[in-house]
This record gives structure tokens, sequence and C-alpha cells, in this order.
């Protein structure tokens, strides 16, 4: 972040390890989803997210505008919805229909958030199943904003 006043990665407290955005990643309730509209408008939507180890998972109605957005451009941004530490993940998004990964899906969602939702939840032709493999993810500690910054970078 040029122009910040951003230590170098062993002053400060140090690049984060992946652990600490993995935790986030898995902790945060909710999520903020970035993706484009057709004609090129930013468009943002908060969504129920799981972090399964190298995709964070959410799921919104086939007809949504997110929805729509993402099969025409699959890039996207998500975030925590904590802005004092974030972790921003940069990646595509893709729509699975596979029944063992909407199973997958269902049973995350029904642990993480405490619901009893069956596989009819995730059913392709009302809701669609989204999965975002992250290109490059950035994450940083509010109370070490200059000393924290990490970038980390995945194979697409």
């Amino acid at each position: 972040m040029p122009g910040y006043g951003i230590v170098g990665r062993d002053e400060g407290s140090g690049l984060l390890p992946w652990s600490w955005a993995a935790e986030r990643l898995s902790a945060a309730r909710n999520y903020w989803v970035a993706s484009v509209w057709p004609d090129g408008r930013p468009h943002v939507m908060p969504v129920w997210g799981m972090w399964d180890d190298a995709v964070l998972w959410f799921s919104s109605s086939a007809k949504s505008r997110k929805t729509r957005n993402l099969v025409c451009d699959p890039r996207c941004v998500v975030t925590t919805e904590d802005a004092g530490d974030p972790v921003v993940i940069e990646g595509t998004a893709r729509v699975f229909t596979q029944p063992t990964v909407l199973q997958r899906v269902i049973d995350l969602m029904n642990a993480k958030y405490s619901t009893d939702y069956g596989l009819g939840f995730l059913d392709p032709e009302l809701n669609a199943t989204i999965g975002v493999r992250p290109a490059r993810v950035f994450g940083l500690r509010g109370a070490d904003f200059t000393g924290s910054p990490t970038r980390w970078v995945f194979e697409e």
C-alpha cells in the first residue's frame, strides 16, 4: 500500500500467517460479495458463507443479481464483515450443482449457523450454490495497520 507508511515485512508485527486469515474466514458470520453488472456497474451484497479449506461457499437465489453477475463474469471480491481486522478475497466464483458438493455445503451451513436445512434448500432451480476460489487474499490487523498488511497469492 504505497503512501500509507507500511513498514517492511519484518517490521511491526510482520507478515501474518495464513492461519490468521483462515481463522477469520471460518469465524465470520457474514461476508460481503462484490460482483459486476454486465454493463460494468459494481454490485455488493451481504451473504452467509462457509470457509472450507480453499473455497468460500455461499448460496443465493438463482435469479438474484449477484448470481446473474457471477455467471456472466465470475471475477469477484469477498470480504469478511470485520473492517477492523479484514480478510479480503479476490477470486473466481463458480456455480456448483453436483449432489455431493451441495450436501457438503448444506452440512457446513447447518453446522455453522445452527440451521436444519435439507438438501432441497440448495435446489439448483431455486438457489445457486457458489464457491469462490481465491487468487489473492489480503489481510491486516487494525491494531498494527502499518506493520501487518499481508498478501497471499494462490494458483488459479
